[in-house]
């Protein structure tokens, strides 16, 4: 009797053993995947909240410009000659896209930095209908106006805000000077996105 006792205990204490090592390896597994998995969408997260820091950074620096004038209504001025001089150019030049590139610049981003607006525009960063159509525009992409006479994009600024059928946006060289407007979507050409 005593014998059947320390085989059932000894069975027993294996058993419990073998259980504790196996279950405790998967516990550890299943930790190591749930922190894996944590680590991924905490990665994610970060660069998520990294971009829309960067969209907001961008579209603040490029408010604070409204109101910037040429100085003699001929593509001049100093702050003007400041954003041409981003993109490697003098005073004279259409400084749509020397604007946008200054503001994506002063944010901390090396791209784009371009004075010619359809250079904006590569297929890779364009929007498709389908996303314009689902709003998946952001703040801080860049929209394109279409010219038939140019029979290109000739003129660029940033989106501000998607509303509905508009977008509010700030431009440079609209008047002369930084503004903001509000566009009708049908408006637009193109919209890209430099940040993903």
């Amino acid at each position: 009797m005593a014998t059947m006792h320390y085989l059932f205990f000894g069975v027993l204490s294996v058993a419990v053993l073998a259980i504790a090592r196996f279950g405790n390896r998967a516990v550890k597994q299943g930790t190591f995947e749930n922190q894996s998995r944590a680590m991924a969408v905490n990665s994610t997260t970060i660069h998520h909240n990294r971009i829309e820091n960067f969209r907001e950074r961008i579209v603040a620096i490029a408010a604070k410009e409204i109101g910037v004038r040429e100085a003699t209504d001929n593509n001049d001025g100093p702050r003007v000659e400041e954003y041409l001089a981003y993109t490697d150019l003098g005073k004279g030049y259409a400084w749509c896209a020397a604007f946008v590139s200054w503001c994506y610049g002063k944010a901390g981003r090396d791209a784009p930095r371009n004075a010619w607006s359809p250079a904006l525009f590569p297929n890779a960063r364009c929007y498709t209908k389908e996303q314009i159509q689902r709003e998946a525009v952001r703040p801080a992409d860049l929209f394109g106006i279409y010219s038939q006479r140019l029979g290109r994009i000739n003129h660029v600024g940033i989106v501000r805000k998607l509303e509905k059928r508009y977008i509010l946006t700030v431009e440079g060289n609209v008047a002369n000077r930084v503004l903001s407007k509000r566009r009708a979507l049908a408006t637009v050409y193109a919209f890209s996105n430099w940040m993903d």
